[in-house]
């Protein structure tokens, strides 16, 4: 019989869940860094401004925010625990303004994620090795020495190093949940919700906003399924990878089945795995941009743990 009624049914929940997911991870992606600037003196950040303007990270923007006290940036941070990168002075109300607030931005509020680079225009207040090993600082670098150029190299790489311990740090804490909660969503919802919620997650810890796709090629099959899938690819579990993904992306999963090896590619990675002597699987995420090499580690990972966790959801049957 076929259902007319209007009430969305679970597949439309489903698909609406996902689709508000990788909304929300659209979003995130596209929120600005933000850079604090802290220094007394007003010139250094109208030069800052201009040398950064227009700056783009992996595609999202700089936000810069401003502070001309150490006791000021402290208040900055209090509000603004996901500032990336801190371009620090370190002569400001008092000599070591910049270094107490680092120890306390570091000790006191535990951020141990933004990226601290000191500017100092006074070498001889602070010495580079002393302050970089004590006060965990990033980057250590004298005023004159900074040129537009060497400024915007300084933050991009910052970034970079930001986003990938974000997510080198959402992977343990994830992988760890996922792991602890593996033996209880065995029973408590079907396979193939697990898989979907344990991409979702890498996407959330690789910052991809776009679907991937877990495809499962057995010895008896003439060719490879969708096991699960994310985005707009998550109504496609148990269809041909074949018709759903294209040719393109075919080659690059058919590669990572012949050589028995995960690849990452400018546009692409696919990790391979093997489930048993009779079955593999190959997690293929179409890219904007090539994966770092944490990133890639955080991949690899993640399949090596879903390895296992497919070989107990087999085990059970």
């Amino acid at each position: 019989m076929v259902n007319s009624s209007n009430s969305p049914t679970d597949d439309d929940e489903d698909l609406l869940s996902f689709a508000e997911e990788d909304a929300q991870l659209a979003e995130e992606l596209e929120k600005p860094w933000k850079i604090l600037i802290v220094d007394d003196e007003s010139e250094v950040h109208h030069v800052t401004d201009l040398a950064l303007a227009d700056m783009q990270v992996v595609n999202r923007p700089l936000e810069l925010l401003h502070a001309e006290s150490g006791e000021q940036a402290r208040s900055m941070m209090r509000d603004h625990p996901d500032v990336a990168i801190i371009l620090m002075d370190v002569v400001m109300e008092t000599e070591h303004a910049g270094l107490d607030a680092v120890e306390y931005i570091r000790e006191t509020l535990g951020n141990r994620f933004v990226r601290i680079i000191l500017r100092t225009g006074q070498p001889g207040q602070a010495p580079e090795r002393d302050v970089i090993t004590r006060f965990d600082i990033n980057d250590y670098k004298e005023k004159t020495e900074l040129t537009a150029d060497k400024l915007f190299t300084c933050i991009y790489t910052s970034v970079c190093a930001h986003r990938d311990l974000l997510a080198l740090d959402s992977a343990r804490a994830g992988m760890e949940t996922i792991l602890e909660a593996a033996s209880s969503l065995f029973e408590l919802q079907p396979r193939n919700n697990f898989y979907q919620g344990a991409l979702q997650q890498l996407s959330g810890f690789l910052h991809i906003a776009g679907s991937t796709a877990l495809v499962r090629l057995n010895d008896d099959q003439e060719e490879p399924t969708i096991l699960a899938a994310t985005g707009w690819l998550s109504g496609a579990t148990g269809r041909s990878a074949a018709r759903v993904l294209g040719d393109g992306a075919m080659e690059k999963i058919s590669r990572a089945f012949g050589t028995a090896a995960s690849h990452a590619g400018n546009d692409h990675y696919t990790g391979y795995f093997e489930i048993n002597d009779s079955s593999v699987c190959v997690l293929y995420m179409p890219l904007e941009e090539p994966l770092s090499t944490a990133r890639k580690g955080l991949a690899d990972g993640f399949c090596q743990h879903l390895a296992v966790v497919v070989r107990n959801f087999e085990q059970l049957q």
